[in-house]
């Protein structure tokens, strides 16, 4: 097992830290964010489950949530390995702020090899998406 690490490209968004971290702590709100490749989307404000086109069923869970900063999210369920996934906000402004995620993961080189650019195209389209939250 190797230790992997992704990094999202970091995000400018012309929102509060505050509006975006209380937004992103319910999962519920996760949905609107996901491109169309996820399908059998299932969440409660601490849990969600759902599957990626031709990848596997994902269970997430947030286990910590540090106010306007950072939202700590962990593997929960079916999934091929263990995760935890950083969603980390930077206050720039009264109405800007900086996004960005990160991800980690023990994992074989095999495996690594098969998930890495998938998983950081979707990280990096989850940041971007950020910019959208109203």
């Amino acid at each position: 097992m190797s230790k992997t690490k992704l990094q999202s490209e970091k995000v400018e968004i012309n929102n509060s830290a505050e509006k975006i971290f209380n937004y992103l702590s319910d999962f519920n709100n996760f949905q609107h964010l996901m491109p169309s490749q996820v399908t059998n989307w299932q969440s409660s404000s601490e849990e969600c489950s759902f599957t990626i086109n031709g990848m596997a069923t994902i269970g997430m869970k947030i286990i910590e949530k540090n106010p306007f900063s950072k939202i700590t999210i962990t593997s929960n369920g079916k999934v091929p390995f263990d995760f935890h996934l950083y969603v980390l906000l930077e206050e720039k402004g009264p109405e800007n702020c900086v996004g960005q995620l990160t991800f980690e993961s023990d994992m074989n080189p095999m495996l690594k090899m098969m998930v890495e650019k998938p998983l950081g195209n979707f990280f990096n389209m989850l940041a971007h998406k950020m910019k959208e939250i109203k």
